[in-house]
């Protein structure tokens, strides 16, 4: 059976250590859809950046030798630059994000699923951070085009969905989704990938 790994931040870590193994969120819901096919682990860690994932590539991705990887990072390398003052340039975030897939090509031969970073702005001082959060979704498009990955466009998604649901209803503080908010990221998901 091969291995499907989902890694990024907390959208995908969702708790998976106190409800194991794979949270309360997208992927929990999407889990019972690829377990026939695949030995699904959830690596996703709350908090992390890109730089954070690269610490521990290894462990977290290397040592399962997937065969398809599911990578949805970059909207704390956003928050941090608003709140902390931790600016991570594109330029850093794209080399930094290339280096990962090609090290993850490498040794795994594995397939891609780039995962778009996303923001509901819930609040006036967010509107401004679309001002770094653009350039690093571009990154993915252009990484997902050079490596010829599966681009699931979940910042996309919830601008159409901004449409017919208060940001309340999608994910309340703009980073973390409702259950309503995975339930269309898992459906946006298996589209992408599985259809």
């Amino acid at each position: 059976m091969e291995t499907l790994v989902f890694n990024g931040d907390s959208v995908t870590d969702c708790d998976r250590l106190i409800y194991p193994p794979y949270g309360f969120g997208y992927v929990s819901l999407l889990a019972p859809s690829l377990t026939e096919r695949f030995n699904v682990i959830n690596v996703g860690t709350s908090g992390d950046r890109l730089i954070d994932l690269d610490q521990r590539w290894e462990r977290d991705v290397i040592a399962h030798s997937p065969a398809l990887l599911s990578i949805a990072i970059g909207i704390n390398d956003t928050w941090r630059r608003y709140d902390s003052r931790e600016f991570t340039p594109v330029e850093d975030f794209e080399r930094r994000y290339r280096t990962l897939l090609l090290r993850t090509r490498s040794a795994c031969k594995s397939r891609f699923v780039l995962c778009e970073p996303f923001l509901l702005p819930a609040n006036i001082e967010q509107l401004v951070w679309r001002e770094d959060l653009d350039p690093k979704i571009e990154v993915v498009h252009r990484l997902a085009l050079e490596f010829e990955a599966v681009l699931v466009p979940f910042d996309a998604m919830f601008a159409g969905a901004r449409e017919r649901n208060s940001i309340a209803e999608l994910a309340e503080d703009g980073i973390h989704p409702t259950s309503l908010g995975h339930q269309l990221m898992a459906n946006l998901w298996i589209e992408r990938v599985l259809n």
